[in-house]
């Protein structure tokens, strides 16, 4: 089993909030999402590095997706090969 811990701090909590409540309806048996005060905390569970790869590739593009949506950013982070995952 591998794991795996991601931490997102953010200005202040309501941001952190905002990107919370629109990542944690996306958990699922790779992710568990919790909010620690202004941080955002994933810890991710894998079999293998395949399935560690996928899970943090499409939490890292929600994550870019929810702090655009939310207005966390200002600016979105460039998408420099096209995959639409933060760079």
């Amino acid at each position: 089993m591998i794991t795996m811990t991601l931490e997102s701090e953010y200005d202040d909590l309501s941001k952190a909030e905002a990107v919370y409540r629109a990542i944690v309806p996306d958990d699922d048996g790779y992710v568990t999402t919790r909010l620690e005060g202004k941080k955002v905390v994933f810890e991710f569970k894998a079999e293998n590095a395949g399935q560690m790869r996928s899970a943090m590739d499409d939490v890292l593009a929600c994550i870019k997706v929810s702090e655009e949506a939310s207005g966390v950013v200002s600016v979105s982070a460039p998408d420099l090969d096209g995959d639409s995952l933060l760079e």
